[in-house]
C-alpha cells in the first residue's frame, strides 16, 4: 500500500529550510565581520589624521610663540636706542661675513657674462679668421642688410667707405672712416649680430667678419688674417680723431650759474625749423631729408602754454595736380596696393636677389616667375644641397609653401644658405608674394 505524499515531501522541505537558515546565518555573520573591519579601518584613519593635526597645531603654536618673543626683543632694542638718543632711520651697521643668502657665482657663470672686449685686446677669446673666410661668412650672414661689399642695403648701415667726410655737412660714418677702436666692431658683432640671430657666431667667424670689413675699407690686404695676438696691434684710421672731453672742467664753470628768475620774457616764439628731418621708413633704418616747411605761423609759448597747436599744412594744388590719374586709380585697387607694399618689402631681399627685366643671379637666384615654379629650377644658379634635395622631392613654390619659407627660412629648410631671418608680419609676406607674381608665375 503507497504512503501518503505528505509523508514524503514534508521531511524534504523541512531539511531544505534548515540548510537555507544555516546559510543565511553564516552570510549575516560574514557581513557583520566585514562591516566591523571597515569601521575599524575608518576609525584608525580618523585617529591618524587627528594626530597629524594635533602635531601641526603644536608646531604652529610653538612658532607663534617664538615670533612673539622675537617681536618683543626688537621692540625692546628699539626702545633702548630711542632712550639712548639713536636715530632709527640711520643705516644699519655693517656686519662682516655673508647674510646666508644665495651662493658664490661659479667660474663658468662669470665667464659666460664676461664677454666685453677692450681696445687693448683684453677679453678677446683665442681664435683667428682671414679675409677670404670672412667674405664667405659675411655674404651668408650679413649681406642681406649690409650688402655684399659692406656698402649697405637700402637704409641699413654702411660699413665701408666715407673716408675724409667727417668734416662734411652730412658725414659718412663707417667702421673704416669713424670708429677709433677695432674692439668696438668685434665686441658689437659678437654680441648682437647677425640681426635676429645674435650670439650665433663663433669666435673664428667673428674674427673673419672683422677682417673682411677691414678689407672692404682698404685697410688690409686680401691675405690678412686677424687673431687674438695681432688684434691690439692694428691701428684704426680715425684713432686720433677723438679727444678726452674736458669741458666740465674748462668750460662749464664759465656759464653754469644759478638761473636768473627776474625780468623774464612774457612770451617766447619759435623763429625757425630744423634743416634736416630724420624719417624712419616702414622697412627699417633711417633716412635724412630736407625740411622744406616754413617758420610761418609757428606757436608762441607763455606760462599759460602754447598759443595754438599747428596743423599739417595742406598739400599745394600744383603738387596734387602733378599726381597722375593712373596713380589715383592704383590707390583704389587693392591688388595694386598690395603689390606696391610688396615692392617695399622686397627691399629687404634686393641685396641677394634681382627681379624684373634684365634680372641676373647674385648671391641668390633671379626671382622672375618663382611663384608656381619648381624649387631649384632656375638655370645657371648653383643651389645649396638643401634646396637641391627639396627640388628632388618635388617642392613647388605655391603661395602656401612660399609663405611658410619666407616666415622662417632656416626652420622651413634645414641647411639653406639663405641668411635672412624671415618676415615677422603676415601682411608683409602676403604683399611680397603678390609683388613676386607681377613678374610671372
Amino acid at each position: 500500500m503507497l504512503k501518503s505524499l505528505s509523508h514524503v515531501f514534508l521531511p524534504v522541505f523541512g531539511g531544505t529550510a534548515l540548510v537555507l537558515a544555516v546559510a543565511v546565518s553564516f552570510a549575516n555573520r560574514n557581513y557583520g565581520h566585514s562591516k566591523i573591519e571597515i569601521l575599524e579601518t575608518r576609525i584608525g584613519q580618523v585617529e591618524a589624521h587627528a594626530a597629524v593635526a594635533q602635531e601641526n597645531a603644536e608646531a604652529e603654536s610653538k612658532r607663534a610663540a617664538e615670533l612673539e618673543i622675537k617681536v618683543e626683543e626688537i621692540q625692546a632694542a628699539a626702545a633702548e636706542r630711542v632712550a639712548n638718543g639713536a636715530n632709527l632711520t640711520t643705516t644699519a651697521p655693517f656686519r662682516e661675513g655673508s647674510l646666508g643668502l644665495g651662493r658664490s657665482a661659479l667660474k663658468e657663470e662669470i665667464a659666460a657674462w664676461d664677454v666685453d672686449v677692450l681696445p687693448d685686446g683684453r677679453g678677446l677669446p683665442v681664435g683667428s679668421g682671414d679675409v677670404w673666410t670672412g667674405e664667405e661668412v659675411f655674404v651668408a650672414r650679413c649681406a642681406s642688410c649690409h650688402g655684399e661689399f659692406a656698402e649697405g642695403a637700402d637704409n641699413w648701415p654702411v660699413l665701408a667707405g666715407g673716408f675724409d667726410t667727417l668734416a662734411d655737412e652730412d658725414p659718412v660714418k663707417t667702421v673704416g672712416s669713424y670708429w677709433p677702436h677695432l674692439s668696438t666692431a668685434w665686441d658689437y658683432i659678437s654680441r648682437s649680430m647677425p640681426f635676429g640671430e645674435a650670439g650665433t657666431l663663433t669666435a673664428d667667424e667673428t674674427y673673419a667678419i672683422v677682417a673682411y670689413i677691414l678689407y672692404s675699407n682698404d685697410l688690409v690686404d686680401d691675405d690678412f688674417e686677424l687673431n687674438n695676438e695681432n688684434f691690439a696691434e692694428f691701428k684704426m684710421y680715425n684713432m686720433d680723431g677723438f679727444v678726452v672731453d674736458v669741458r666740465p672742467e674748462t668750460e662749464y664753470t664759465e656759464w653754469r650759474k644759478e638761473p636768473c628768475m627776474e625780468n623774464c620774457k612774457a612770451e617766447t616764439a619759435v623763429t625757425m625749423r630744423s634743416v634736416f628731418l630724420v624719417e624712419t621708413p616702414a622697412e627699417g633704418g633711417s633716412n635724412s631729408v630736407m625740411n622744406n616747411a616754413s617758420p610761418d605761423e609757428l606757436p608762441t609759448f607763455s606760462a599759460e602754454g602754447p598759443s595754438f597747436i599747428p596743423t599739417a599744412a595742406p598739400k599745394p594744388d600744383e603738387e596734387a595736380a602733378a599726381i597722375p590719374a593712373a596713380q589715383e586709380t592704383e590707390v583704389t585697387d587693392e591688388v595694386t596696393e598690395l603689390a606696391a607694399a610688396g615692392e617695399k618689402v622686397f627691399k629687404k631681399c634686393k641685396s641677394c636677389h634681382q627681379i624684373g627685366e634684365g634680372a641676373k643671379h647674385s648671391t641668390g637666384p633671379a626671382l622672375n616667375g618663382v611663384i608656381g615654379a619648381n624649387a631649384g629650377s632656375v638655370e645657371g644658379f648653383k643651389y645649396s644641397k638643401a634646396m637641391q634635395a627639396s627640388a628632388e622631392a618635388g617642392l613647388v613654390w605655391t603661395d602656401e609653401e612660399m609663405a611658410a619659407f619666407l616666415a622662417k627660412p632656416k626652420e622651413y629648410m634645414k641647411g639653406t644658405r639663405m641668411s635672412f631671418a624671415g618676415l615677422r608680419k603676415q601682411d608683409d609676406i602676403e604683399a611680397l608674394i603678390i609683388y613676386l607674381k607681377t613678374f610671372g608665375s
